[in-house]
């Protein structure tokens, strides 16, 4: 399982849904939350904080989206290990086969339980 001290970077573009996540991770134990709003702002904070551990990224936001944040990540040598579990509403599944192509290591569809969340990270950090 991921360390709880690990810090973890919840970006979406809708406060309300940043702040829902980080209360779900809360309550699953981890407290090193950081925040962005869309796949530019992930990116710039990715760059600036080497310690993430973990990002749990918004599929449909302005500016940049996740897919295409996602691909950003997993073609940058820094950062392309990074665990990244996409939560977002788009269920249909070409999408998801879509993010998993590009590198997206989980696929959380909204709305989602605390029980879910926490089976994927299970699954990302086995063990």
């Amino acid at each position: 399982m991921l360390n709880t001290n690990a810090s973890v970077l919840i970006v979406d573009d809708h406060q309300s849904m940043r702040r829902t996540v980080a209360d779900i991770m809360r309550m699953l134990g981890y407290f090193n939350i950081k925040y962005a709003e869309d796949g530019l702002m992930a990116l710039e904070q990715l760059k600036e904080h080497s310690s993430t551990k973990l990002v749990l990224l918004d599929w449909n936001m302005p500016r940049m989206s996740g897919l295409d944040c996602l691909r950003e990540i997993r073609n940058s040598p820094e950062l392309e290990k990074i665990p990244v579990i996409m939560v977002t509403a788009e269920a249909e599944q070409d999408l998801v086969v879509e993010a998993v192509a590009a590198g997206a290591t989980n696929y959380i569809v909204k709305p989602f339980t605390p029980a879910t969340l926490e089976r994927k990270l299970k699954e990302v950090f086995p063990g």
